[in-house]
This record gives C-alpha cells, sequence and structure tokens, in this order.
C-alpha cells in the first residue's frame, strides 16, 4: 500500500540509503545515498562503469539491491516491480532509445497513459459510452499538450521506426511523461544527438521541471556536462561504484575529486600549473 504524504517543493520526494548492488565479485554500487529534492533537476555524472545506470535500474525496480533502501514519497519500495512504482509515478527514459518501430508516435505516446484509464473490460470491448470518454480525453491530453509541447505534431501519424534517431527521443520522452510522472529519471537523453537537438532536448527537460502544468523533478544521467551544469540544481559524482562528492554544480566543476576521476591525475596536475 502506498503511503499518502503530501510532498512540497524542496522536501525529500526520493531517498537512497546504503545502496549497495554486487554481480558475483563485482560492486557496482557501494553504500550510495542519495537525496532527490522534489521539484529540482538532479543529474548524476561520472565515467563508463561508475554504475550510474545500475543506480537508475535499482530506483525504477529493474535490480533490486541486496542492501540498503530506497523510500519514495516516504514509502520504502524496495520490493515494489517496475510497474508498481510507475504507478507511484516514477518513470524514466533509456539509454538506448526503446520504442515501438511499428507504431505510429501517437501510439507509442498513448501507452504512456495505460495506468491512467479506468475501464474495465467489459466496457472497453465495447468502446462506447465511458470509455469513448475515457479515450477522448486521454488522446485530448496526448495531442493537445504532450505532442504540442514536444514539438512533434507533423509526426504523430508516422512510425516510429521511420523516424530520424532524434525524434525517437522525443517520442520516448513524450510516451514517459504521458505518465503524468512526479519524479523521471533521463538516462543520458542527449547521446548520439547532434548540437540542435541537444539543445531542444535541453529545452524540453527545463520545460517538464519549471513549467506550472508540469513540476516533473528530474534525475538525469549525461555526459554532456554542459548541459549538466546549466539544468542541474544539484550534482553527483560516481567513480568506481563510489559516491566521491555532491553538491551545486558551480562546486563540482571546479572539485579536484571530479577533475581526477574524469581527467586522472596527470591532467589535474597540469591543469594547476
Amino acid at each position: 500500500m502506498s503511503v499518502s504524504t503530501e510532498i512540497k517543493p524542496g522536501d525529500v520526494l526520493l531517498e537512497l540509503d546504503g545502496i549497495r548492488m554486487s554481480f558475483g565479485r563485482v560492486c557496482a554500487l557501494d553504500g550510495i545515498s542519495v537525496k532527490i529534492k522534489k521539484g529540482e533537476i538532479h543529474s548524476v555524472i561520472g565515467p563508463n562503469g561508475a554504475g550510474k545506470t545500475v543506480m537508475m535500474n535499482c530506483i525504477s525496480g529493474l535490480y533490486h539491491p541486496q542492501n540498503g533502501s530506497i523510500h519514495y514519497r516516504g514509502e520504502r519500495i524496495n520490493h515494489l516491480k517496475p510497474h508498481e512504482r510507475a504507478t507511484r509515478g516514477i518513470a524514466r527514459t533509456f539509454q538506448k532509445v526503446e520504442v515501438f518501430g511499428g507504431m505510429t508516435v501517437l501510439d507509442n505516446i498513448r501507452l504512456g497513459r495505460h495506468i491512467h484509464y479506468k475501464s474495465g473490460i467489459l466496457s472497453g470491448s465495447v468502446y462506447m459510452g465511458k470509455t469513448a470518454r475515457e479515450e477522448i480525453e486521454h488522446r485530448k491530453f496526448i495531442e493537445e499538450e504532450i505532442i504540442d509541447l514536444l514539438e512533434i505534431e507533423h509526426i504523430r501519424h508516422k512510425p516510429v521506426g521511420m523516424l530520424p534517431y532524434g525524434l525517437q527521443k522525443r517520442v520516448e520522452l513524450g510516451r514517459a511523461i504521458a505518465l503524468e510522472p512526479e519524479l523521471l529519471i533521463l538516462d543520458e537523453p542527449l547521446a548520439g544527438l547532434n548540437l540542435e537537438e541537444v539543445e531542444d532536448m535541453a529545452r524540453f527537460i527545463l520545460d517538464i521541471n519549471q513549467e506550472k502544468r508540469w513540476e516533473i523533478t528530474c534525475l538525469l544521467v549525461e555526459h554532456d556536462m554542459g548541459v549538466v551544469m546549466d539544468l542541474s540544481d544539484n550534482v553527483y559524482v560516481l567513480n568506481f561504484g563510489n559516491m566521491i562528492v555532491d553538491g551545486p554544480p558551480e562546486e563540482i566543476q571546479k572539485n579536484p575529486e571530479v577533475i581526477k576521476a574524469y581527467l586522472g591525475e596527470e591532467d589535474l596536475y597540469a591543469s594547476r600549473k
């Protein structure tokens, strides 16, 4: 049973406490603790293999850590399956685009609304009355809110598999926000995009976080340090499964431990000369 708790902007929405995740003898996360505040954009950075995606998989329920606790809105969710966490208001996009290529843009995004449908099997099979009204309401929300926000009106009836990679990324984002989540996990949303597409995606992320219609708390995993520093309220730095530092962007980008993790000691020494 979910815990009904009023969470205001600035309150802790998601908390990881001492999360440890191992695969055989490999420790991917070693006692990670994180507090994500409602209404903010938090980013997780670190070299390849640092444990960033493992951390996101623990939050979304794809992995279950051996030690530690995950609390969302005050409820311990370690035992919950991914779809149960989705019903609580946690959505995500993936490092590699996960879309249904043979379906249209509109149908892909509609899949993100499935938890909001209330009609039963009998009324759904007839498609009239309450079911029809519900379908119209959800479709209106998708077309007038999400598709307009992501500027994909011109491709809404096209199969997603026929679209360029950058547009497929938008569709995946649209499907995630169709769930109307309170927390959105974005795993490398800018990977593989050109400069113009990066600027567009960064703008979309800011919009869904800051506009009153959405106000979605975002947890971002990204390698583009310029975007991370521009968008984030707080940055966490992982290295070899350990949290080496966290803080506001202006502190993180000057931190010697961060420079060492990304550049190596020789480059750190050279940067001090």
